[in-house]
């Protein structure tokens, strides 16, 4: 039996083409057969983001010098093609958008439990179809209860010292050596692939590197 295709992804639980690419990779493993493996690394969109964090209209008119006609077509395009992809982008004019060193350290943590993954999802699911605070540690330990953790634990996690340490490690890892925009997913540790590829040209890639395994 062939090995999984190891995929390190570099990513944040509020970055839409996060998700997308990640399920775009899951149709093009299904649709070749070929088993992917993801490994999840932190990436912070928005580090010096206030706590309160910021109204996603106005970030995306703010960030990208869009209008607010643009900033609304940016977030219709993504509702379409998440509707394709059964990601439920909910997004309204209230969404807000949150700094997420918080989420990284528990996503830190559940990766000690071998339950990233599981986290991970959970937190997308929570902020794009549920809106919810990422940034807010009650309802992070809540999200993770949800999930199937442990809450007091979860709540320990996010004051734990080392923890911070090691996100805060990670990502500088990532950046230093040129990751500089998310998705950026690393196949088999060699070959860096930044953006929501698509279907079919993860479908090549996974292809390309099982027979270059063969």
């Amino acid at each position: 039996m062939t090995s999984p295709i190891r995929v390190d992804i570099i990513s944040d639980v509020v970055c839409p083409w996060c998700i997308v690419g990640f399920r775009q990779l899951q149709l093009a493993s299904a649709a070749t057969k070929i088993e992917v493996q993801p490994f999840w690394h932190p990436f912070e969109l928005n580090p010096d983001m206030e706590p309160v964090g910021e109204n996603l209209r106005d970030h995306i008119m703010r960030k990208y010098g869009s209008t607010a006609e643009q900033s609304q077509q940016a977030r219709d395009n993504l509702r379409d093609i998440g509707s394709g992809l059964e990601i439920a982008f909910n997004f309204n004019d209230e969404s807000r958008i949150y700094n997420t060193f918080d989420a990284h350290k528990l996503l830190h943590w559940a990766a000690g439990l071998g339950r990233a993954h599981d986290l991970k999802m959970a937190f997308f699911t929570a902020y794009f179809a549920k809106g919810a605070d990422v940034s807010n540690q009650a309802t992070l330990v809540e999200i993770a209860a949800n999930a199937g953790f442990d809450a007091q634990d979860a709540l320990a996690a996010l004051s734990d010292p080392k923890i911070a340490a090691a996100v805060r490690e990670k990502e500088t890892f990532w950046t230093s050596r040129g990751v500089q925009g998310v998705p950026a997913m690393v196949f088999e540790n060699k070959h860096l692939v930044t953006g929501a590829q698509g279907v079919d040209n993860y479908q090549s890639i996974l292809t390309q590197l099982a027979q270059n395994a063969a």
